[in-house]
């Protein structure tokens, strides 16, 4: 069973920020900032592409609850809000989890790194739309 199954299960203890019957959303325990939470379905899936449509729809509809009351409430005047799908990507726990990452302006904002000039976007995109 994966570490957020057994935080779901109760076999592993978290503080809640919000439970339904469908999501569970609890304070990272290596935060980031104040307030930095993940939400994740309660069902097991291991990413965002695995995921069916309903439980995505559940998942955001939670993170936008979230990230108005956590900004308006730690007085956060911005937030990231991301998953990460696959190894690549930083995932590191295989079920799918989304982060909200309030930002205060003291932290350093969350970088893609330099733009790929070199990239034809007219054949990636014949390429995703093929």
């Amino acid at each position: 069973m994966c570490i957020f199954c057994e935080i779901i299960a109760g076999n592993i203890p978290s503080r809640k920020v919000y439970e339904d019957e469908h999501v569970l959303a609890i304070l990272d325990v290596n935060p980031l900032s104040a307030g930095h939470t993940l939400i994740m379905p309660k069902k097991h899936v291991d990413s965002f592409t695995e995921a069916d449509t309903e439980t995505i729809h559940q998942c955001i509809d939670v993170a936008h609850l979230l990230a108005v009351k956590i900004t308006e409430r730690l007085e956060a005047p911005g937030y990231n809000l991301l998953s990460n799908t696959g190894a690549v990507s930083g995932q590191s726990i295989d079920h799918l989890h989304f982060h909200i990452v309030p930002r205060y302006g003291k932290e350093k904002a969350i970088s893609f790194g330099e733009p790929d000039t070199s990239l034809d976007l007219d054949e990636i995109l014949a390429k995703i739309n093929g």
